[in-house]
């Protein structure tokens, strides 16, 4: 199976505007970075890949699955980590969010309720397990997210702008357990730093790739052009 995302000429409207006007990519590449201004189509574009957005034209394929024909394939097979821990988060512990994710997975109910335990000491995290979500730091609920999503197995992950309200260290201790991780990861962030070891960076401008490459080179080229904007 051929293990990349590619977007064949999609275009994509919201509220009457478009938001990504004809893009054409296929990412192979195992760490992917995706910058661009506020409003340049960063976090629409990687919302199809697990179907919570559906291209108005184009073709979307995710690691050989077509987007349209197997839409309630695609969350299992991406994981998508949002901005806002709280945003992702449904149940009251730590223990009960990760036996749904094993539940939704395809375990029965009361054979997910026994693995979550298992699953969090996986991740040294054994002791959160009857913690309330609520009494967890923005960092802790932020891993507690990517456990969730990490326990269903997924094959490709997505991080839209995960890091954005964390302070420096938590920051970079989540970078850290991201940056091991064996799946494809694709960020969308507005720390430019974080791409430093990516593979390679997209940078979308009002819906379309303005540069695509190595992450010095399109990282280089975006600062000077936001600096112009200043």
């Amino acid at each position: 199976m051929n293990a990349s995302l590619r977007l064949d000429n999609v275009t994509l409207t919201r509220g009457g505007r478009t938001v990504l006007d004809g893009v054409s990519l296929e990412l192979a590449e195992r760490r992917v970075g995706l910058i661009g201004t506020n409003g340049s189509g960063k976090s629409s574009l990687v919302r199809l890949f697990n179907g919570l957005l559906t291209a108005d034209a184009g073709r979307v394929v995710v690691h050989g699955l077509d987007a349209a024909e197997k839409a309630d394939e695609l969350p299992r097979k991406v994981g998508f980590i949002f901005q806002n821990p709280d945003h992702q988060i449904i149940f009251p512990t730590v223990a009960e969010e990760v036996a749904f994710s094993l539940e939704q997975s395809g375990l029965p109910r009361r054979e997910a309720a026994k693995a979550a335990i298992p699953a969090l000491e996986r991740f040294g995290r054994a002791h959160w397990a009857e913690r309330p979500v609520h009494a967890l730091s923005e960092g802790e609920k932020q891993f507690l997210c990517i456990i969730a999503v990490l326990v269903m197995g997924p094959a490709v992950i997505v991080l839209d702008e995960p890091f954005s309200s964390l302070d420096l260290p938590t920051r970079r201790r989540l970078e850290a357990l991201v940056a091991g991780l064996p799946q494809q990861v694709v960020l969308v962030a507005h720390e430019l730093d974080a791409f430093a070891a990516y593979d390679r960076v997209v940078w979308l401008h009002e819906g379309r790739v303005r540069m695509d490459g190595a992450p010095g080179e399109v990282v280089a080229a975006y600062r000077a052009f936001a600096e112009a904007l200043a």
